[in-house]
């Protein structure tokens, strides 16, 4: 399969699992994030682990499961419902504890919660550490409650029980492992959602694929913040020891920017990688570890300082994305051809890994290339051109400890040209 076909296979996939995903009601906990794992399982190889309520990590406790039943706002002298759950999962505050009364339109004003960004969007709200209940609604629909009394119905449960996540570890021939990460806890919002885990899904499928894998693969879906705090909390050693970079990748759906978040120290392997990936993008933005947005926040703490970066195409909460938290954010924004540019960054920084992550020239001092057919014969002015001064200056640099991923930013190169030079002087038996 040529990797043009490859990547469309995965596109299709990722979207295909993206839709099936989007009307799960999903939160830190309950019923929706182990039905979304399962879905998950069902296409690619994904074991399901928990955590226990009121289990200590760190400064957190693991809270208690929280599940739905329905929830609506009724006008009981029409019948009709407004916020209703079922219509859309945003319409509910998450974690909302359960109630069934008839309140006064003040008070029930004080429960509603409104995007005042947008007329036309229902925000996405939640109160996971403090018991209280709420709705969601856009600017429009708030305007045509008018009636003095509405019942409230919120049929939801709030019980001992797990918090569940997902891992996923494809062993290769060294135990130093590339992490990917993304969370799993949100309801219906595509890109800042759903873009992660098929991502994700894609990749186990395609590195599955691959025979004699020097490098092992770990990938985790958790949920945001409690998620990546108690799995470093049961982990951190491991991850210390083995982890050489990671990436957590979330809001990476969209066809708008790219853009990624540094670690603190801007100098891991992880940083040389991303970088390296971004050379000749048009649209792209890089931000310091200050603007952090995601489960980079965990992974790069303070005593803990894994090498891991975050990835997205148009970041949580920049101006890029303005159907951030909001109902906006469907599958006009998120795209098969958004979905397969980050699947594409992704790929050709598994194919330089696997091929060859540290080159190491063959021979010492310049090899004969004429000889090989890779120079003219005839020696002129302006002779090199840019493909030849680049296989001439990715030999200078590959001295086995340099990785392709650092030799691709000091000359200023695409990754993926240099994997393709790579592989080219590879096959004339110029590196190893």
């Amino acid at each position: 399969m040529t990797s043009k076909n490859l990547i469309n296979f995965h596109g299709k996939m990722m979207l295909y699992l993206a839709k099936k995903l989007y009307p799960i009601n999903r939160s830190i906990t309950g019923r929706g994030v182990k039905k979304s794992l399962d879905l998950i399982k069902k296409k690619v190889p994904l074991e399901k682990k928990f955590f226990k309520s009121g289990k200590k990590v760190f400064d957190w406790i693991i809270p208690k499961e929280w599940n739905v039943k329905e929830a609506y706002i009724l006008d009981t002298k029409n019948n009709k419902k407004y916020a209703d759950f079922s219509k859309n999962n945003l319409h509910l505050v998450g974690y909302s504890h359960a109630i069934n009364k008839i309140i006064p339109l003040s008070k029930l004003k004080k429960h509603i919660h409104i995007d005042k960004a947008n007329k036309n969007s229902i925000p996405y709200v939640t109160s996971y550490y403090k018991r209280t209940w709420g709705f969601c609604m856009s600017q429009n629909q708030l305007r045509s409650i008018k009636n003095k009394k509405y019942k409230v119905v919120i049929k939801s449960s709030l019980k001992d029980g797990v918090m569940d996540y997902g891992e996923t570890l494809i062993k290769g021939k060294s135990k130093k492992e590339i992490l990917f990460s993304s969370y799993i806890c949100h309801p219906s919002m595509a890109n800042n959602e759903l873009s992660g885990p098929v991502i994700i899904a894609a990749l186990i499928h395609y590195i599955n694929s691959l025979k004699n894998k020097k490098y092992s693969y770990r990938f985790v879906l958790v949920p945001e913040t409690i998620g990546s705090i108690a799995y470093i909390n049961r982990n951190l050693k491991k991850l210390k020891k083995n982890v050489l970079a990671g990436f957590v990748i979330n809001c990476a759906g969209d066809n708008r920017n790219y853009s990624f978040v540094q670690t603190p120290e801007k100098n891991t392997f992880a940083d040389e990688i991303m970088n390296s990936s971004f050379i000749g993008l048009k649209k792209k933005s890089i931000y310091e570890f200050k603007d952090r947005s995601s489960d980079e926040r965990q992974y790069c703490h303070a005593g803990i300082e894994l090498p891991i970066c975050s990835y997205s195409r148009s970041k949580a909460g920049s101006k890029t994305f303005p159907e951030y938290h909001t109902s906006l954010d469907n599958f006009s924004l998120v795209t098969k051809k958004g979905l397969e540019g980050s699947f594409e960054i992704f790929k050709n920084i598994v194919d330089a890994l696997e091929f060859s992550p540290f080159p190491k020239a063959k021979t010492k001092c310049e090899p004969f290339l004429t000889k090989r057919n890779l120079y003219p014969t005839l020696s002129k002015k302006k002779n090199i051109d840019n493909g030849l001064k680049n296989l001439l200056d990715i030999i200078a640099y590959s001295n086995g400890k340099r990785s392709v991923f650092q030799i691709s930013n000091i000359l200023n190169l695409e990754l993926k040209t240099c994997l393709e030079i790579l592989k080219k002087l590879k096959n004339h038996s110029l590196i190893v």
